[in-house]
């Protein structure tokens, strides 16, 4: 399997989300999906100034954007939080 599917959390717009993300790409490229797809989502309302950071919601580890998610513990069903 190419992808894992995960439930995301954005304090900002207090919404969550379960998203597809695939296992090969690095953190920073995920984090820029995301950012795109709940700006749409939300209609324009989410745009951060800076990049914001990827945790797990359950330990509140950060996750390094140079790693791939492969490298990673993001598994199916794993809780994510981006501020």
């Amino acid at each position: 399997m190419n992808e894992v599917l995960v439930k995301l959390y954005i304090p900002k717009v207090d919404q969550q989300y379960d998203i597809w993300i695939p296992l090969n790409k690095k953190i920073y490229t995920i984090i820029n999906l995301l950012v795109k797809s709940v700006n749409e989502f939300t209609k324009g309302y989410y745009t951060p100034s800076k990049m914001p950071y990827l945790y797990d919601r359950t330990t509140a580890k950060v996750f390094d954007i140079n790693k791939k998610v492969i490298e990673t513990e993001i598994r199916n069903g794993t809780e994510l939080i981006m501020i």
